[in-house]
């Protein structure tokens, strides 16, 4: 009995397609015939394909409103201490804590919070920078920050079988289907 060659572990099968509406047809075609560890790549947004990918809502806008909750209560308390704890000064008569001469430092380190945590949330949350994924050595990958639409379908599903995922990637019609080396 001859020895069987080794194939390479996959990352998972990637599909192409040249428009939109086939990308979010296909990925819901996936994701109702069962599959859920999927991605898809555009060349700019697609609103639809979250759902289609059975995407859910990340933590990202709790993120930026704690951001910005910490950065404004930042700035308040930062003005509060130095008016009226550190160096209280009676210019005046007016009282130290003085609230409305506080509001436009306040907005604006509630501003700076919150986009500081959006864009560290952001980078945290799609685990960036990534500067290698497998999908970047399939030579069509290339054309998919201009004009192409791609869905991966990875093989940490459970579904995903070699043979078959392959089959029903190439039963939505696509323009190509590549293995994904891991």
């Amino acid at each position: 009995m001859a020895p069987q060659p080794q194939r390479e572990p996959l990352h998972g099968l990637l599909a192409e397609f040249d428009n939109p509406t086939d990308l979010v047809d296909a990925a819901n075609r996936a994701r109702l015939a069962g599959y859920t560890s999927m991605d898809a790549y555009t060349p700019f947004p697609i609103e639809e394909l979250d759902d289609a990918l059975g995407l859910k809502r990340n933590s990202l806008p709790l993120i930026v409103l704690l951001g910005g909750i910490f950065g404004g209560g930042g700035g308040y308390f930062l003005q509060y201490w130095t008016q009226v704890i550190a160096w209280p000064m009676n210019i005046g008569g007016r009282p130290f804590n003085s609230w409305p001469h506080f509001i436009p430092v306040t907005f604006e380190c509630t501003v700076l919070g919150a986009s500081l945590a959006a864009f560290v949330g952001m980078l945290v949350l799609n685990r960036l920078p990534k500067p290698y994924h497998p999908v970047f050595n399939v030579p069509a990958f290339d054309r998919a920050s201009r004009d192409r639409f791609f869905l991966c379908i990875e093989s940490t599903d459970p579904k995903f079988d070699r043979h078959a995922t392959g089959s029903f990637l190439k039963g939505l019609h696509p323009l190509g289907v590549s293995e994904v080396a891991a």
